[in-house]
């Protein structure tokens, strides 16, 4: 029998895919070999953070990252202090609204867009929606 240099170079070839397919399939093996190769970092943005003196105020919150959306109403978001759009809201309970805020519900994103945010923060902000109805 002859064989020539494809017919080696094609059983070589058949020989190594069956290893292609042994990869660890475990989660810490995908988790490792998914994970991200850096991070970014904004030079004084934990500075800004560290020195804010504590969480800021529900209405410090509420103009920085809840305005956009509930000042309008947009797709359906209970506007400031408008009795309407909160009434069913408030009914279900503070926890059932922060759970909300914090999770996302419906078009709103989890956190809104304060993804830096304290939970506490989210309550802070939803308070001061709230605090003239």
């Amino acid at each position: 029998m002859k064989f020539n240099l494809r017919s080696l170079a094609l059983v070589g070839a058949m020989m190594a895919v069956p290893s292609v397919f042994a990869a660890d399939m475990s989660d810490a093996a995908i988790k490792e070999r998914i994970k991200p190769i850096g991070s970014v970092h904004i030079a004084g943005a934990a500075a800004q953070t560290a020195g804010a003196g504590g969480a800021r105020s529900g209405a410090d919150i509420y103009n920085a990252s809840c305005t956009a959306c509930h000042s309008a109403g947009v797709l359906g978001a209970p506007k400031p202090n408008n009795a309407g759009d909160w009434e069913v809201r408030v009914a279900q309970g503070m926890d059932t609204l922060v759970s909300h805020a914090i999770n996302g519900f419906n078009s709103m994103p989890p956190k809104g867009t304060c993804m830096d945010c304290s939970d506490d923060e989210i309550k802070a902000a939803i308070e001061h929606m709230i605090k003239d109805l």
